[in-house]
Parts: structure tokens; sequence; C-alpha cells
């Protein structure tokens, strides 16, 4: 609507105009420009328009006003688009944004000077118009139209009643350098396998007990004894092989097991031309239609993968693990950043290794034939964060992915389609107001069930920098999913027992004390679908209580203890 008053000052400044010298007609240039996703704002000038418009535009095709064509493409999820037009001093510009169809969807007429803005929320793709329809206009303006990928909505709450978790530590003394452990479960035993620095640990549940226990065995191999840069344990549960890696360089000492740690065999340790840190090892059945296939009695394929500073590098086993063959680049420093998650394998073969920053966004790198070939795909309206992702692999191929946002907050996807489209974006920690997490760890079961563990806390700010005195309290919590994604239960499982005061640093060696957690913890699940988190406590004996942090690093698991599972046929 236009005041009368703001007309009257309009007509005396364009009287006062057309005394100026007669100025070239001008119209928007470029005259069009698009915004996605991938490239999230475009600019344009426009005017000086030599007539004065007393009504607004009315349409996209108006000759009076200055009309440019935005294009909204590759759209998805959550996000808006900010239209802005800023005039001149004493310059006076009304904005009006049409649709595809022509529809009018957005004005603003702020008089002489002022900024116009209009904001769309979540537009479909198409071209929409943005015109200027001058009232004085002597001088040039300049306008930006700017794509915001926004935070999704927090879940519904979900009707399904909260899992329970119970604590499992090793005898006093045992296990307290247990930074970014590793678990693993044989499905055929029960038995747990946890790594953590040179420890290699058979831990063993008795549920019958009035109190349920565990036993804690060292069964450390020689090789993997010695000496790490990084620990990492993978356990195929189907096959019950585990192995244990310990980085050295561009590949790693390595030794792998078919009886829980009894008796263990060498491995190469990783492939040819490998990457230099953060290794990853993991398999699963391969793709039918690969070149590799296993060519021993072992029925799956085996991954290294590892980064090596401005890529990163698969290398896949055809015989167990035993020896593994040329590492390939699954992206580049263009593509994604240096350093990745845990690789996982679908039960068609499909391989994941998930990145938490492709181009602003988090993403995988997945290999369709064994791990020749890689491509990047991306999760649209998520952000960069500063954990590694995670994936879970449900028995369907669905993929689940956990991950920490640009905000901190803790975020999960799904894909039906091996990453090509995601669905159910969410923040999982919303409900209990976490606005910080830290490890995520995604495992997955039925098609439509999955848990994600990740540390948490209710503190806001830089909650993963390095500040002992910063007045977070860390938990950890596990969200599960028992509709596909569309609504999480989340559970804080160490309510009496922090796992961490102050920060959990996440910027690597550069951190100081508040790095005693490292960088990842681990998470599985057992042949009856109870779910299993390895994770180091960083805060034990008066820190408990509310003392200072105490910055160890004591080996854990949490075992889910009653609630549904992540296998229907075990409620």
């Amino acid at each position: 609507m236009i005041h009368i008053d703001r007309v009257v000052a309009r007509i005396l400044v364009a009287v006062a105009v057309l005394a100026l010298i007669a100025l070239p007609a001008w119209s928007a240039s470029p005259g069009a420009g698009t915004v996605s996703s991938s490239s999230t704002q475009t600019s344009w000038t426009g005017g000086p328009k030599l007539q004065s418009v007393l009504t607004v535009c009315g349409n996209p095709n108006n000759a009076k006003c200055d009309n440019f064509r935005l294009g909204i493409s590759d759209t998805s999820g959550n996000y808006k688009v900010e239209i802005t037009l800023t005039p001149q001093l004493l310059d006076d510009y009304d904005l009006e944004v049409f649709g595809p169809g022509g529809q009018l969807l957005g004005t603003s007429g702020n008089g002489p000077g002022t900024a116009e803005k209009v904001t769309l929320t979540n537009p479909p793709a198409g071209v929409y118009t943005v015109s200027a329809a001058p009232y004085v206009a002597t001088r040039a303006y300049n306008a930006t139209a700017k794509l915001t990928v926004l935070p999704p909505p927090p879940p519904p709450p979900s009707s399904d009643p909260a899992p329970t978790y119970g604590i499992y530590a090793p005898p006093a003394g045992v296990a307290t350098g247990a930074g970014e452990p590793s678990i693993g479960v044989d499905e055929a035993t029960g038995v747990a396998m946890y790594v953590a620095g040179l420890e290699t640990f058979r831990v063993e549940f008795q549920d019958d007990a009035d109190e349920p226990t565990s036993f804690w065995t060292d069964v450390s191999a020689p090789l993997t004894s010695l000496i790490t840069l990084d620990p990492i344990l993978f356990t195929d549960q189907q096959t019950g092989r585990t192995f244990v890696s310990q980085l050295l360089g561009t590949t790693s000492l390595m030794e792998y097991t078919d009886d829980n740690g009894i008796s263990w065999s060498p491995s190469t340790g990783g492939g040819i031309v490998s990457g230099v840190d953060h290794q990853t090892v993991g398999g699963g059945p391969p793709s039918p239609g690969g070149l590799l296939q296993p060519l021993t009695s072992y029925p799956h394929m085996v991954y290294y993968c590892s980064q090596d500073i401005a890529l990163a590098m698969c290398a896949a086993s055809v015989d167990g693990g035993t020896t593994f063959g040329l590492a390939v680049p699954i992206y580049t420093l263009n593509q994604c950043g240096g350093l990745h998650g845990h690789v996982k394998v679908s039960p068609d073969g499909t391989v994941y290794v998930p990145n938490k920053n492709c181009g602003g966004e988090q993403g995988a790198a997945v290999s369709a034939d064994n791990g020749l070939t890689w491509s990047v795909r991306k999760v649209p309206g998520s952000s960069a964060g500063s954990s590694d992702p995670s994936v879970g692999i449900a028995t369907d191929g669905t993929v689940y992915f956990g991950f920490s946002g640009a905000d901190g907050h803790a975020y999960a996807a799904v894909s039906h389609d091996e990453g090509q489209t995601w669905t159910n974006l969410q923040d999982v920690g919303a409900s209990l107001g976490i606005q910080n997490i830290a490890f995520p760890a995604m495992v997955a079961g039925d098609p439509d069930r999955a848990a994600f563990a990740f540390l948490g806390t209710t503190a806001g700010g830089d909650a993963t920098g390095d500040d002992p005195t910063f007045p977070a309290v860390w938990h950890l919590y596990v969200a599960h999913t028992y509709n596909g994604g569309a609504s999480w239960v989340t559970v804080d499982v160490t309510p009496t027992d922090p796992v961490q005061r102050s920060t959990i640093c996440m910027s690597g060696t550069t951190c100081g004390t508040t790095r005693n957690l490292l960088d990842f913890m681990g998470a599985t699940v057992d042949a009856e679908g109870r779910v299993l988190v390895g994770y180091a406590d960083g805060c034990v004996g008066a820190c408990v209580t509310g003392g200072a942090n105490t910055f160890a690093s004591d080996a854990r698991i949490a075992r889910q203890a009653s609630g549904k599972g992540l296998y229907a046929a075990f409620d």
C-alpha cells in the first residue's frame, strides 16, 4: 500500500529530478542469474529509469520497471532466498517479486535511500522475476539474491518408549588410555571386540547374573601392540573376522582374528600408495557387478581407506584382508576435505566413506564397483561440521547418515537410493536441548530402524574449542528411530555420570588438554539388535559429582538393556 505522505514526498523529489540533465535509461545488468545450494548468490545492477512510476509494476513484464529473471534450482531441504535492492542516497525504488506463473509473491517499499528486501521461504525451482519500480531513480542500484540453507525442523516426538542402557567398565587400572575406541561384535558368539591405543580386548557379557557383568580379556596381537598413530578395529559381523590396524606412515600394522583374539594372522596392513593419516577398515559382501571379486574362501571384500592431505584413498582386498591392492583416489581436495569417517559396506556391496565437508555440505564418497571408481554424493540441506560423520546401513541397504552441523547440533538423514537423494533431515537432539555434539556414530538394523550415538552438551557456544574452563557438561546420548527416520527418541545414557566437563577439542593435534578423548568413538549392533557404544570416559573420580574435569580416557561400553532394538524379531 502506498501512503499519501510517501506519494507527496516522491512527487517533490521527482520535480527536482526533472531539472537535472537527462540520463540514459538502464535496465538490469545482467538480465538473469541463478541461485542454488551449490551457487548461493547472484548479483546485478539496474536503473536509472527516466520515467517515474507512481503505481506498482503489477506484473513481471512491465517495461517501466527493471525486470531481472532469477532462476532458483537444485532446491531441497529447508532454505530461504533473500532478495535485496540497495538504492543510492535519495533514490527510491520499490521491490516486487513474481513467481514462475506471474503471481506476486512479495513486495517492499521503504522510501528514498532505503534498502528493500523480500524473502522467499522454500520456493520451488523455477524462474522468478525481480522487478524494481522506479519512483525517483537518478542513479544505478545494486541488488543481490542469496540462498541460505536453514536448519531442519526438529522431528515429531516418537511414541516409542525410550530404551535404557547399562555401562560396562574394565577392571580398575585397565584400558585407561582409551581415546577414540572402536568396537565390533561377533554375531555368532555375542563377544565384543574393543580397541583403543595399543590394547585390544575381548569383552564377554553375563546377562543372567543378579547384576549384569562384563569380562575384559587383553587379546592384543603382537604386531598391533608395538606402535600407533591411529588405532582402528573392525569386526565383520557376518563372518566374525576382526581386524586391528595401527597406522604407520602410508600403511599400517594389521592383524586379523577369526576366533575373537585367541589367534591372529598378519596382513600387509594397507593398500599400495595409501594415504598417511586417519585410516579406516571395513568390509562386506562384494557388488556382483564389480570387476574385483573375492579370490579365496573368504566371501567378503575388505577395504582400507586413509587420507593423503590433498585427497583420500581406498584400497580393496580380495583375499580376506591378507593383502591389499592399489589405492585409488575417492575424492580430491576440490571436492571434499581430507579427513573422513569410517568406511561401511552395504549388503549389496555399495561402499560408503562419509565426509564432514564436501563444498560446504556433508557427503560421502560412494563406490558401486568394489572400490574401483568413486563418486561424491552430498546431503542437501546439511552444513559442514567439526566431527567426522557416520553412516549406518540397514539390511535392505537403506543408509542412515548422522552428523554434527555447522551449528553443532545432531542431525540425521536417510537415503533409499545409495545417497542419490536424502529425506528426513532432522535435528535429533532438539527435544533434549542439545546444542553441541562430538563423535557421531550411526548403526542400523531392520530397514526402518537405526541408532545414532554421540557425545552431547546443552551448553551453547564454542564447546568443541580448546578451553578447559568452558562451562559445558557432556553426556553420552543415543537416538533411536523405528519408523525410518520420521521420528527419533533420544536418551541420555549417562545422566548421572558426565563423560567430560569443559570442551571436547576437535582441532586435532593443535589442541591442548581438552583433546583427551581424541577424534571419534564407535558403535555397533549385536545379533539380537542390541546397540553397543564403545566410548572413553574423560570425567572420573571427583569430576563426576561436580569437580574439575580429570581429562581421563578410560574405556567404557554402553550396551542396550531394554526397549526395542534394531531387529524387530527380538522385540
